[in-house]
């Protein structure tokens, strides 16, 4: 795995420091192994009990050139208060205590059921990354496709990181290039709350069924708390549009002449970055992006991509697909049916 220095704390680096009880989580690991996108977020504790108050400055102040024996007004800068929320991701799990015992091993079952719900907690945080949007649900927290999702009229002043690979039907994708950093891009939590997925076995209790009657089951609370900060929106850009039966058949949008070919897009995403330096930079695409790129790399038809191999941060063996020295992250939550961004 592609490791950059940072003194950022990451989710796994969370979960290496003791709870209040002493205790270190158990699960952070498991999800970063099954979603590449944990393992390059920057985690920091908001300083609001829902979320991250952030002050972005807005405006320069004014100089001057000044003469002799001549004055200057006074000038000042502006700056904006931005509060961002956090979301609540939340789980039970509830096995009859005598289906648990069955087969002799009670804590073996348990952890079957709950590597299940720990991948789909990890499924839906990873999908809200990207598209959470209040304005749809308002329990949710604001991910990146809502933020950049208007290239045209200029309004918005992140539509010049919006990159449009020409796809005009159905079968559209998004890259994302994202530079992680506590003055950049990172996920947060609320002050005074845990880092990453709680797991909490809440034992033998009495529960209910629908019809009222009542059984003994063993019980099992997950939560996730969690949110994402955009401090700076010039560190992330999107290429969107990308036409997925045209890079599939590498044909119309997608042929290598094309302006509008994604390796040429990757290129400029990159001079869209004011400062490579200030933070863990990676593209995310979806398996099938991924996959055409790790051909491209294979075949040598695209210099700029190379394939690297290494230890994980698991002390695994490791192999990624970088472009120009960045890493490209498989992200499957980024669908292949996205709606034209204009």
């Amino acid at each position: 795995m592609a490791t950059l220095s940072t003194s950022n704390l990451t989710l796994a680096d969370w979960a290496k420091r003791t709870d209040p009880d002493g205790r270190v989580p158990i699960v952070a690991e498991l999800l970063s192994q099954s979603n590449e996108i944990l393992e390059d977020c920057v985690f920091k504790e908001g300083n609001l009990p829902t979320g991250e108050r952030v002050v972005i400055r807005t405006g320069l102040p004014t100089v001057y050139w000044r003469a002799l024996n001549q004055g200057i007004p006074n000038s000042k800068s502006t700056t904006a208060q931005v509060d961002e929320a956090c979301g609540i991701l939340e789980a039970r799990s509830e096995v009859d205590k005598d289906l648990a015992m069955l087969n002799g091993n009670t804590a073996q079952f348990r952890l079957s059921e709950d590597t299940a719900f720990l991948e789909a907690m990890n499924q839906t945080m990873a999908s809200t990354l990207f598209y959470g949007n209040p304005g749809t649900d308002p329990k949710q927290f604001l991910g990146l496709a809502p933020r950049y999702s208007d290239i045209g009229g200029g309004s918005p002043n992140n539509a010049q990181n919006i990159l449009d690979a020409g796809g005009s039907g159905s079968d559209n994708t998004s890259i994302y290039l994202v530079v992680w950093g506590d003055q950049t891009v990172y996920c947060h939590f609320p002050k005074g709350s845990k880092a990453g997925l709680i797991h909490e076995d809440l034992g033998e209790q009495t529960v209910y069924n629908s019809d009222g009657t009542r059984l003994q089951a063993f019980s099992t609370r997950y939560q996730w708390k969690n949110g994402l900060v955009v401090k700076d929106w010039r560190y992330v850009v999107r290429i969107a549009n990308i036409d997925v039966s045209d890079l599939i058949a590498q044909s119309g949008t997608q042929t290598a002449a094309a302006s509008t070919n994604i390796v040429k897009l990757m290129a400029r995403s990159l001079y869209r970055i004011p400062n490579m330096a200030m933070g863990r930079a990676a593209f995310y695409m979806n398996r099938t992006v991924h996959s055409g790129l790790s051909i491209a790399a294979l075949d040598k038809s695209q210099y700029v991509l190379k394939i690297n191999e290494g230890l994980s941060q698991f002390g695994t063996p490791y192999s990624w697909l970088s472009f120009l020295g960045v890493p490209l992250r498989r992200v499957d939550a980024i669908v292949n049916t996205e709606a034209v961004v204009s």
